[in-house]
């Protein structure tokens, strides 16, 4: 069964649109087939897994009004590993013109139906805000991936997140859940970052994956090549540490690790 997860946090510069570029390069590598869908209008993860936003034709805007099929809008990623369905500032018109439409928390959901089984994951990225396209993306997830840093206000964002999903869960989307939390731009020399990862271990326990993301030069470097980590520096520590998030993940979906 097809994995759709959400990758999203409403608090920017956590890391978010790193982890599914990187992550979908990484499930990719492992033998698995993986559909990246950007819903971000700034279509940072478009232009970090190669494509030029600029010269997209057909987008994430075109099948969310139903004027394209989600097919007809996928390209490959620049190295071929994984597939994107692309995003521009097209976007931002979206979300406005969704509001007067019918059954527009379910648009995704609906346009993915027909292509999902050709996928082992869709990772979804989401805006970093909590508004119809992150509706969008959560009401077609099976679960959601939440990157965050270990700071104090960091906390209170993940409160407000968690609630959302609830909302969601029960309005329109029974079968969502929370895949799992992620610790990114982790420093272990930082008191108060291992003092908030203590306390989300402690209250969260096993949803909290156990690969964490440092703080590195590579992974910072890469977006800038159009290319994930692994295309970038397969040897940095960045993009070691999203292989190993990967193979985490599939674990746990295939049992070997249990979750609370």
């Amino acid at each position: 069964m097809t994995k759709i997860i959400a990758v999203a946090n409403q608090k920017g510069g956590v890391g978010k649109t790193t982890t599914a570029v990187n992550l979908a390069a990484s499930l990719a590598a492992s033998d698995r087939r993986v559909l990246m869908v950007d819903l971000d209008p700034q279509g940072n993860a478009t232009m970090g897994s190669g494509i030029n936003k600029n010269e997209v034709d057909v987008s994430t805007y075109d099948v969310l009004l139903g004027d394209s099929e989600a097919e007809a809008a996928i390209q490959p990623s620049a190295e071929g590993a994984f597939d994107v369905l692309p995003a521009n500032a097209d976007l931002t018109a979206a979300e406005v013109k969704l509001l007067n439409e019918f059954g527009r928390e379910t648009r995704l959901r609906k346009a993915l139906e027909p292509i999902a089984a050709d996928y082992d994951y869709v990772l979804i990225d989401c805006p970093p805000s909590i508004n119809m396209l992150t509706v969008n993306g959560l009401t077609a997830a099976t679960g959601v991936l939440i990157p965050m840093q270990c700071e104090y206000y960091a906390l209170e964002g993940l409160s407000s997140l968690l609630s959302t999903i609830d909302q969601i869960k029960g309005a329109v989307n029974p079968r969502l859940g929370l895949a799992g939390i992620l610790r990114t731009m982790f420093d272990p020399r930082n008191n108060l970052a291992n003092e908030v990862s203590g306390q989300l271990i402690l209250h969260f326990g096993n949803k909290v994956y156990r690969t964490v993301i440092p703080r590195n030069v590579r992974l910072a470097e890469a977006p800038s090549f159009g290319v994930p980590a692994l295309f970038h520096d397969k040897y940095s520590r960045g993009a070691l540490a999203y292989l190993a998030l990967a193979a985490e993940i599939i674990r746990l979906e295939d049992g070997e690790v249990q979750a609370d």
